[in-house]
């Protein structure tokens, strides 16, 4: 189980250098993931995706739990109220089957159209820091590394403040 540490680093000279030295750990790159205000060259560094500064997958699970629900109802109503020929008067569970699949996939893709335009709320903490300038490191590391990592950067980078951990790590960023 992977979990995030979050670092709040005053520059992004600094950032870089921060960087190095957990590449150097053996922390692969696609782990390292760096917020910067809107403008700020993060070149060198690797930034952050959609998937980790909005709400998408959240939007999305919800989506997908909300729209598939309500298509089951929907299917529901349609195979009671509209039976086809075929079985008679019994539920047609192929109609609530398909119309709860519809309704999940309607629903996820629709709330996360919605969802990629919401800031993480995993993030909203760090805002004030970014807005003033300071880059947002996230790590994702291995529960047993985690320790390691934190002492690495504390003793190399004073200047770096630890801003805490997740211990859900999201699967897909």
């Amino acid at each position: 189980m992977s979990r995030r540490i979050y670092w709040l680093i005053p520059d992004v000279a600094s950032a870089r250098r921060t960087v190095d030295d957990l590449l150097l750990a053996r922390v692969p790159v696609q782990h390292i993931h760096c917020v910067g205000r809107e403008g700020v060259n993060l070149s060198g560094l690797h930034p952050a995706n959609v998937l980790q500064t909005t709400d998408v997958i959240y939007a999305a699970e919800a989506g997908l739990l909300i729209g598939g629900t309500l298509g089951i109802a929907a299917g529901l109503l349609v195979a009671m109220y509209y039976p086809i020929a075929i079985g008679g008067s019994s539920l047609q569970w192929g109609m609530v089957a398909v119309l709860g699949v519809l309704g999940a996939l309607f629903g996820a893709w629709s709330s996360s159209m919605i969802g990629v335009s919401v800031p993480s709320h995993r993030l909203k903490r760090f805002e004030a820091a970014v807005e003033q300038g300071q880059i947002l490191l996230m790590v994702d590391v291995p529960g047993l590394q985690v320790k390691a990592i934190e002492a690495l950067l504390q003793a190399s980078h004073p200047e770096a403040h630890f801003e805490g951990e997740d211990p859900d790590t999201p699967v897909f960023p």
